[in-house]
């Protein structure tokens, strides 16, 4: 059993371990960051994030209260009851046990229940068909592709925008 809350400054040192792979780095932050994140990094991240209105940054918990997972809910949109995901990692060392798919759940049901929103969108990259699934499995569907959206070295990288609605 997982539990959501909001991001410490301290959860950095769990997300520097879960990436260690160049690909998986830019899968997660787009070229956002600088590979391999540092605290600094990280603690930049919080700091931009605490100075907006619409941005949360949270962090899964298992049942000992160890952080597993994290993501950020951003450009929360009132008006038209939207907010987006992103910047969405499970520890490396437990992926594929379906603790995304329970995180992602979670935040979901955050969305629709205490932010009172009516629809939930994220961008994932087709190149990372693990996330595409899970993201469908609780119940996203695709919106929009975009082929070549994205530029990692000498390669271009397609977008599933993907959205669920209350």
């Amino acid at each position: 059993m997982l539990r959501l809350r909001p991001y410490k400054l301290s959860d950095y040192k769990y997300i520097l371990n879960w990436i260690n792979d160049e690909i998986v780095f830019a899968q997660w932050c787009a070229n956002k960051f600088t590979y391999p994140l540092t605290k600094e990094q990280m603690t930049n991240y919080y700091h931009n994030c605490e100075k907006r209105d619409d941005a949360w940054m949270m962090t899964a918990l298992n049942e000992d209260g160890v952080p597993i997972g994290h993501l950020l809910m951003r450009s929360a949109n009132y008006e038209n009851e939207t907010i987006h995901l992103s910047f969405v990692i499970v520890d490396s060392s437990i992926r594929g046990q379906g603790y995304g798919k329970e995180m992602i759940s979670l935040v979901i049901k955050y969305a629709f229940d205490i932010l009172k929103v009516k629809k939930v969108t994220l961008g994932v990259f087709d190149n990372n068909p693990s996330a595409h699934a899970c993201y469908k499995s609780v119940g996203f569907i695709d919106e929009n592709y975009h082929l070549s959206a994205f530029f990692y070295k000498n390669q271009k990288w397609g977008v599933h925008d993907m959205a669920i609605c209350k």
